[in-house]
């Protein structure tokens, strides 16, 4: 009887074996961007703050119920040979019928999600950039990042390949119109 030889692992492979094996210190984020393992402190209170000021109205505004979950790791494709994407989000959000997150794994695919919720923190250029690629390229219809540093707020709309072909960017203190299935203009005169 010979034994079996094993294929050796590619980098790729190791990368995201060594990802999923991290523990991360509590309160961190540790995603896997892009061929790039980043992780990221807890953000402070006015990050949070604005989370919460877009979640209440999306939920109390939206012509479609809504269902949000706040740092949902969501498992995308990846580009230029890079194992799969692994991001956490600020905020996700899905049609309540489909009811997305029950039984979900900490990693799940993003079929079904809407939009995805990125405020500005430690890593702006991360939000502004590799996750918004990573988001285009899981097909992901809307991505709305607030830009703190900029004073804006700007949604990514059309993904195709590894980006949005449209986006539409308001100062802050100005409304944002979001597309069906929310269908109305969000108020970010609170966010400054």
């Amino acid at each position: 009887m010979t034994a079996m030889a094993h294929e050796p692992l590619t980098q790729e492979q190791v990368l995201l074996e060594g990802f999923l094996a991290l523990d991360a210190p509590e309160g961190f984020r540790a995603e896997l961007i892009e061929g790039e393992i980043v992780v990221t402190p807890p953000p402070d209170g006015d990050h949070e703050d604005c989370i919460g000021l877009i979640v209440n109205q999306v939920i109390r505004r939206s012509r479609t119920e809504m269902q949000f979950s706040g740092n949902k790791g969501l498992k995308l494709q990846s580009g230029n040979g890079c194992p799969t994407d692994h991001v956490i989000p600020d905020g996700t959000f899905a049609p309540m019928r489909l009811r997305l997150y029950r039984g979900a794994d900490s990693w799940m695919p993003c079929d079904g999600v809407t939009m995805v919720l990125e405020v500005t923190s430690t890593r702006p250029k991360a939000d502004r950039e590799a996750e918004r690629r990573c988001c285009a390229r899981g097909g992901i219809p809307l991505y709305l990042l607030v830009d703190r540093d900029a004073s804006s707020i700007t949604l990514f709309s059309d993904p195709e390949k590894d980006d949005y072909r449209e986006q539409c960017t308001r100062p802050l203190g100005k409304p944002l119109s979001l597309p069906q299935p929310f269908a109305f203009d969000l108020d970010t005169a609170d966010f400054l």
